[in-house]
C-alpha cells in the first residue's frame, strides 16, 4: 500500500470552523457525541435481539459474526482514515474535498461538536448498511452488522475521549498518545483510532 501525502494543517486548539453561512445547515454539521453513539447502540441491540429471536442462527455463530464485524470495522476504519481522509491533495478539488471530510478536524481538533457525523447522517448510514449487508449476506447481517456498528460506536467513543480529556492512566493511554502523534507530529502515522492493530500490520505505527 502506498504512503499517503495529505497536506499538513497547523492545528488550532481553540475555536471552531464555520462551514456553512446558513445557520441551519451549519447546525446540521454538528452533534454531541452521545447522540450517534446512542443511535448505533440501540440499533445494534435491536439487530442482536432479532438475530436471537427470529433469525435461524445458533448462538455461537451470532457471537462469531459479531466479533468478525468488530474486526472488519477496525480494518475499514484504518483504510478510510488513511486513503480517503488523508488522500493525495494534488488537485484543488481534492484539497477542498479532503479539507471538508477531515482537514477541518485537523485544523480544529478540540472542536467537540465535529467529532462525529450528525444524527441524520448516522441514521441514514445505519439503514444503508442494513440494506447493503442484507443484500450480500442475508440473515447473517443481523449478527455481523451489530458488531460492525459497535465497532464504529467504539471508534467514536475513543476518538472523543482522546480529544476531550487529558491522557488517562489506563489502557486508553496508548490510543491517546498515538492519536496525538497523528495530529501534532506526523499525520502519515497512526491511522488507527480505536485500535493500533492495522498500524502494526501495515507499519504505520509511530
Amino acid at each position: 500500500m502506498a504512503t499517503t501525502h495529505s497536506t499538513p494543517i497547523r492545528p488550532k486548539n481553540k475555536g471552531q470552523k464555520v462551514i456553512f453561512k446558513n445557520p441551519i445547515l451549519e447546525r446540521l454539521t454538528r452533534t454531541h457525541i452521545a447522540v450517534p453513539i446512542s443511535i448505533f447502540s440501540v440499533f445494534s441491540a435491536g439487530l442482536i435481539y432479532y438475530a436471537f429471536t427470529y433469525a435461524q442462527l445458533p448462538a455461537y455463530l451470532i457471537g462469531t459474526l459479531f466479533l468478525s464485524g468488530l474486526l472488519i470495522f477496525s480494518f475499514i476504519e484504518y483504510l478510510v482514515h488513511r486513503y480517503a481522509f488523508h488522500m493525495d491533495t494534488d488537485t484543488e478539488l481534492k484539497q477542498k474535498l479532503q479539507y471538508n471530510l477531515h482537514g477541518v478536524h485537523h485544523e480544529y481538533p478540540k472542536d467537540k461538536g465535529r467529532l462525529a457525523m450528525p444524527p441524520v447522517v448516522s441514521v441514514l448510514l445505519a439503514v444503508g448498511l442494513l440494506v447493503a449487508f442484507n443484500f450480500v449476506i442475508g440473515e447473517y447481517t443481523y449478527a455481523f452488522l451489530p458488531g460492525f456498528i459497535m465497532g464504529y460506536a467504539s471508534y467514536l467513543f475513543v476518538h472523543f475521549i482522546v480529544h476531550a480529556y487529558q491522557p488517562p492512566k489506563n489502557l486508553f493511554k496508548i490510543l491517546w498518545i498515538n492519536h496525538s502523534i497523528h495530529h501534532y507530529k506526523d499525520n502519515n502515522k497512526a491511522f488507527g483510532v480505536s485500535s493500533p492493530l492495522w498500524d502494526y500490520v501495515f507499519r504505520t505505527l509511530p
